[in-house]
């Protein structure tokens, strides 16, 4: 795809205000009215937040309404290899062409004025949205949620909370009810939220909350349930009980997403071919994705390559949680991540599943640990750690090792993005 067109509108923007993360809502109130408040005209919207599993359980209600015949409008950051990927009309990515059009037309409006690359980018995927026929728009939180530039729609079709946990304490608080408070912040008066597995502080917080605003719960636990049994994906709620395959989105965390996708779905009325499809059409890259193809692959053809964009505790969590269910192999992890990280916290659920890891610095990322902080946390955690150049050299340097490892590249949202480019 050739972006040359848009990365330089998009590179100007990064320009409209000093910091990138910003959190107030009034800069984006006053662009909205600038482009005749498209969010008032959007078909109705499905409001998602959480700290994890908010792009899967997205993709799985994407599925699960196209298999119904529905279209949907789907937002969602950040990009992996392209900006398009954040703004899809009606389930087909922006084109480059829109694309332009549209960032030109939002750099004009905004007239000069300080605005974030976030804020402004969401003000143009509404204005995409409000123009393009849909049945539904799903709509992902970038950050937080109570100020997030996607909190803007006063009265959505439905609300949906993922587990929420520890991340991005320097925007969101640094214990779990002052995060819960602004996840919950995207709860609206008399507008149901489904809300998937919680911690029992965050789930009181979101409990209160609701309870302010009239906000009816559709609680796991409570409401609805979800589990695996025989190879099955068994979810029930008042309506009653489904038997469905397996999510094949791979890890055992994608069992609660699933739950969530389905207690929506059922929510909307949809049927349960709609449901299944949910579970087994899904596509979202970077997350335990098995690259099979691409130059990458083709350099360690034996090797088992996989990649992760998980970047937290949580995300930790559930990447170990994926690799214990997988048949035992050699499992080598070529890992980078950003200075804002937990990075010990991340990397300590991994250490029984991990014979040892490369460490690299994110290319092209200002806020990339270097190689050598990443390589002396993880010896910290006991992993046996070392440097590598690159994820090619990384890659060169196990597969000479051990031709049929298993090899996952993780850390980041970024490198994976780098990793799905370079990559083809």
């Amino acid at each position: 795809m050739n972006t040359a067109g848009s990365d330089a509108i998009l590179a100007r923007m990064m320009a409209f205000h000093p910091k990138i993360i910003d959190l107030t809502l009034d800069r984006v109130h006053r662009m909205l009215a600038a482009l005749g408040h498209p969010e008032r005209r959007l078909p109705p919207v499905i409001h998602l937040a959480g700290t994890n599993g908010k792009g899967s359980t997205q993709a799985m209600i994407r599925a699960g309404l196209e298999a119904a015949g529905k279209t949907a409008h789907a937002y969602t950051s950040p990009h992996l290899a392209y900006f398009h990927e954040r703004i899809r009309l009606a389930g087909e990515l922006i084109s480059e062409p829109a694309l332009m059009a549209l960032l030109d037309e939002c750099v004009a409006a905004n007239g000069g004025e300080e605005i974030t690359f976030f804020e402004i980018t969401t003000c143009a995927a509404f204005l995409a949205f409000s123009r393009t026929p849909a049945d539904y728009t799903l709509l992902e939180v970038g950050l937080g949620g109570r100020l997030d530039a996607t909190n803007v729609v006063d009265r959505p079709a439905l609300t949906i909370i993922t587990p929420v946990s520890i991340d991005h304490q320097q925007y969101l608080g640094d214990t779990l009810p002052e995060i819960a408070g602004e996840k919950a912040g995207i709860l609206k008066r008399g507008v149901p939220c489904v809300v998937g597995p919680q911690e029992d502080e965050g789930l009181a917080v979101i409990e209160a909350r609701a309870e302010r605003l009239g906000a009816p719960l559709l609680a796991y636990g409570q409401h609805w349930h979800v589990s695996a049994d025989r190879g099955r994906l068994i979810y029930q709620d008042e309506r009653g009980l489904l038997d469905l395959p397996l999510p094949n989105l791979p890890g055992p965390h994608q069992i609660q997403n699933a739950g969530a996708a389905l207690a929506a779905l059922r929510y909307l009325g949809l049927d349960e071919a709609a449901c299944e499809a949910a579970v087994s059409r899904a596509s979202w890259p970077a997350r335990m994705q098995r690259l099979r193809r691409g130059p990458l692959v083709d350099s360690a053809p034996q090797v088992e390559l996989w990649l992760d964009g998980g970047h937290n505790p949580a995300g930790g969590a559930a990447i170990a949680a994926t690799l214990a269910a997988m048949p035992t192999r050699p499992t080598h992890a070529i890992c980078g991540m950003l200075n804002t990280k937990d990075i010990a916290g991340y990397l300590r659920p991994l250490q029984p599943h991990l014979q040892a890891l490369h460490a690299v610095s994110i290319p092209g990322e200002a806020n990339t640990l270097p190689a050598a902080t990443t390589a002396a946390a993880a010896a910290a955690v006991a992993i046996p750690a070392q440097e590598a150049a690159s994820v090619q050299a990384a890659l060169q340097q196990i597969a000479a090792q051990d031709p049929t490892a298993r090899v996952l590249i993780c850390g980041s949202l970024y490198l994976a993005g780098t990793i799905l480019r370079e990559n083809g």
